[in-house]
């Protein structure tokens, strides 16, 4: 029987193909549904921001599936997605004319116990999953010819107790793991030739209760995590040369009900939280040299109920 999990993951991705030249060719975004086991497609309005499902979509996964994350590789060929019940990534092709995603081959590559949360680094040579019930983060090599998944040399790195979601930083430098039920945020070097993981010095490093979300700044200078069960967010500052954690002055900044997600916009100036069971999103100004959050005027914002996560879209001028 297939398992259900207490959380519901979607994640929206949205992926810009350029041709030679640099020029737009087309805008992809991609949806995991857990409930119905497979992936849907939309191409983008580049004018208006109209979703238009991708012909063949929903695209799916194999039976009993439970796909909770997806993350597309910086140059919009590859696709991949974790799935929860079969432990497991499977990798995709996209189309850069269509977006539609076709099976790499070797697909799906095994992961960890439970792996909830897939990232690519800035470069795209490397992924890394997290695994939750496996207390480690899964590592690859991506072939850059087919997007085939290969281990990485000492995979899987162990983690605190229930990583549940991974980030790598801007600079492709160090990769930060939340450990929802260790209560903390474990810290890496990538090696850059072989995408290995170190443990920074001092990792983990304490957040609050039930860390279920971490996200870096654009600028590389900041690392925010939601505490779940602590209806707060810490924030950090990295150290640019060793990548380790310090609190930022004010650090947990209180949010709503049950904050399960948090993301940086793409300008970095303001940081944003999803409030599960607040039913709202509460939004901060990011202070540019100190990291400091302060409310939004007139948050929290309402939003629907249960609210799990949140995606930026970047309109093209008229």
């Amino acid at each position: 029987m297939k398992r259900r999990w207490f959380t519901v993951w979607s994640a929206l991705v949205i992926t810009l193909a350029l041709l030679g030249g640099g020029l737009l060719h087309a805008q992809f975004a991609y949806v995991v549904n857990q409930g119905s086991n497979n992936v849907s497609g939309y191409t983008i309005d580049p004018s208006t921001g109209a979703l238009t499902a991708i012909t063949g979509s929903p695209f799916a996964l194999h039976k009993g599936s439970v796909p909770l994350s997806v993350a597309v590789d910086p140059s919009g060929k590859f696709a991949y997605v974790v799935d929860a019940n079969d432990c497991s990534v499977s990798g995709y092709t996209i189309n850069p004319s269509t977006g539609a995603l076709k099976p790499i081959t070797g697909s799906p590559f095994a992961a960890g116990f439970s792996p909830f949360s897939v990232a690519v680094d800035p470069s795209g040579e490397f992924v890394y999953v997290a695994n939750s019930n496996g207390n480690n983060v899964s590592g690859y090599t991506i072939d850059p010819s087919t997007g085939a998944l290969k281990p990485i040399t000492g995979s899987p790195f162990a983690a605190g107790i229930s990583p549940f979601s991974v980030a790598v930083d801007p600079s492709g430098e160090f990769v930060y793991v939340a450990n929802r039920n260790g209560n903390s945020v474990s810290g890496y070097t990538i090696d850059p030739s072989t995408g290995a993981l170190k443990p920074i010095t001092g990792s983990p490093f304490t957040a609050g209760s039930g860390p279920s979300s971490v996200a870096v700044g654009p600028s590389g200078e900041f690392v925010y995590v939601a505490n779940v069960n602590g209806n707060n967010v810490s924030g950090y500052t990295i150290d640019p040369s060793t990548g380790a954690l310090k609190p930022i002055t004010g650090s947990p900044f209180a949010v709503g009900f049950s904050p399960y997600s948090v993301s940086v916009a793409p300008s970095g100036a303001f940081a944003y939280v999803v409030n599960f069971n607040g039913g709202s999103v509460s939004g901060y100004t990011i202070e540019p040299h100190t990291g400091v959050l302060t409310a939004i005027t007139g948050s929290p914002f309402a939003a629907g109920s249960e609210p799990v996560s949140i995606a930026f879209a970047h309109p093209s001028p008229p």
